[in-house]
């Protein structure tokens, strides 16, 4: 049998919220008009092709009161299923419609997920509302949506329930992250004993999808760096031009061909955790606001002075020399060594010219060549790395049930602290980042990359767990 959890409360209390935040669905209609949900919708929760949770969005309460009146009359009056003969009797009333309605799914054996808003005082009707559903005697769990952060009356809220559910936690549909969505499941193993094991199967389940997504997270981001890392671009110095118009061609296709590529894999990223229907915004304070190739881009996410220092050891460059040091990181003043932006991608990514090696298909034409990547710089990789670090945090933690898009699109970033997450990485970790920046020129050293795809996949599971 497949585990389905009704979502109760009474209108515009956030139980869309919660059901597409849980089932990670954002095709959950969210409306912030009361009542606008009249007819019951089941949204399954699909791994590997496979059903394994079910989750139930309802209309809200409309006449708790008069509810609780007949369901009570039936309670005393012995009916065998009190719950049954309530609901045939209001589907003669057209005013309890919806009441009606939302206890469908809790008559055929769903358990309870009821939602209230904790930001406000319990009323008479919510004590009504918890009241009905304790007589069901179904497997039930109260969840309190703090919409705005205010716990002044959270205690009284949680001392009603410690009266009517078998559990009750905190959880805000529009800030939850992977950890806490996985927390709440993990809480409704206890509501019942019977349902332990079938939602212990669930929680499994979810937890091996979320280590194959984070797989493949890995797999699209070492895709990026290895591509991007190794772009190489060229052209013949024909007659009519000369080295440098050519060269500051080639920077503008190389810096826009590594904008596009990031691109598409951020965009992989959004739709492997499920953002398929909403483009949700960026934080205001994040960085991934500056374009890739921005200078305070690379004082935020590039190597530290330290690093610089270590890549500088480990590579065995002569470390103090000039222009050496500036093509192992910006942070020594890349930008401010070469003079122009033009310059530091120079610096970064070649921009040489060759004399007598023009050909085609392997026939030499003479003339001389600009060539520009792969990149020299290891700064690159951290940069990219850190860009795609924050982007897949950003994604993860964008709750499926937040829609307040307006709100979070903000201007350009002005003054903000680093934000990389290798800022405090050891030394252990910039070798593999370097030997494997190493094996993407040789192409011939799987091993450093498989090091690599390790160390990836540590960071992405502890980003998942903040």
């Amino acid at each position: 049998m497949i585990p389905e959890f009704a979502i109760l409360g009474h209108p515009n209390e956030g139980k869309s919220s919660v059901l597409s935040t849980l089932a990670e669905d954002d095709s959950v209609r969210i409306s912030p008009i009361p009542g606008e949900t009249t007819e019951c919708r089941s949204f399954p929760v699909v791994i590997d092709g496979r059903e394994v949770l079910r989750f139930t969005d309802t209309p809200g309460f409309q006449n708790p009161g008069r509810v609780l009146v007949e369901l009570k009359k039936r309670v005393k009056g012995g009916d065998d299923n009190p719950l049954r003969q309530f609901r045939e009797y209001a589907e003669g009333v057209p005013e309890l419609h919806d009441d009606r309605e939302l206890l469908g799914p809790v008559e055929r054996g769903a358990g309870i997920i009821y939602v209230v808003d904790g930001s406000r005082p319990v009323r008479n009707v919510d004590k009504a509302e918890m009241e009905i559903l304790r007589l069901t005697g179904k497997p039930r769990m109260a969840v309190i949506n703090c919409k705005d952060q205010s716990d002044e009356f959270l205690e009284d809220w949680k001392t009603e329930f410690r009266k009517n559910f078998n559990s009750n936690r905190v959880f805000n549909a529009h800030r939850a992250t992977y950890a806490e969505r996985l927390l709440l499941l993990e809480a409704l193993k206890s509501i019942d004993q019977d349902w332990h094991r079938p939602l212990s199967l669930v929680v499994d389940a979810f937890r091996k999808d979320w280590a194959a997504r984070n797989d493949t997270a890995v797999e699209i981001i070492t895709g990026l760096l290895t591509d991007s890392l190794g772009l190489q671009l060229s052209e013949n110095i024909g007659a009519g031009s000369d080295a440098q118009s050519c060269r500051d061609r080639l920077f503008t296709i190389y810096s826009d061909t590594l904008v596009q590529k990031e691109k598409i894999a951020h965009q992989r990223i959004r739709s492997l955790f499920k953002h398929n229907i909403f483009q949700y915004e960026l934080p205001p304070h994040s960085v991934l606001h500056a374009d890739l190739f921005d200078e305070r881009t690379w004082q935020l996410l590039g190597l530290t002075k330290k690093q610089v220092v270590i890549a500088g050891g480990l590579s065995g460059a002569a470390i103090g020399a000039g222009l050496e040091m500036a093509t192992l990181g910006h942070s020594l003043g890349i930008f401010t060594v070469a003079g122009t932006v033009a310059g530091a991608l120079g610096a970064l990514f070649g921009g040489e010219t060759f004399s007598g090696r023009a050909e085609f298909m392997g026939i030499p034409l003479g003339g001389e060549v600009v060539q520009v990547g792969p990149a020299r710089s290891i700064d690159l990789l951290f940069v990219l790395l850190n860009r795609s670090l924050l982007y897949y945090r950003h994604t993860i933690n964008w709750a499926h049930g937040r829609r307040d898009y307006a709100k979070a699109l903000q201007p350009v970033l002005q003054t903000t602290p680093r934000q990389a997450f290798t800022d405090r990485w050891p030394t252990g970790n910039i070798k593999i980042c370097q030997e494997f920046f190493k094996s993407i020129s040789k192409k011939d050293d799987d091993s450093a990359a498989r090091r690599f795809r390790d160390l990836l996949r540590s960071t992405l599971q502890e980003i998942s767990e903040e």
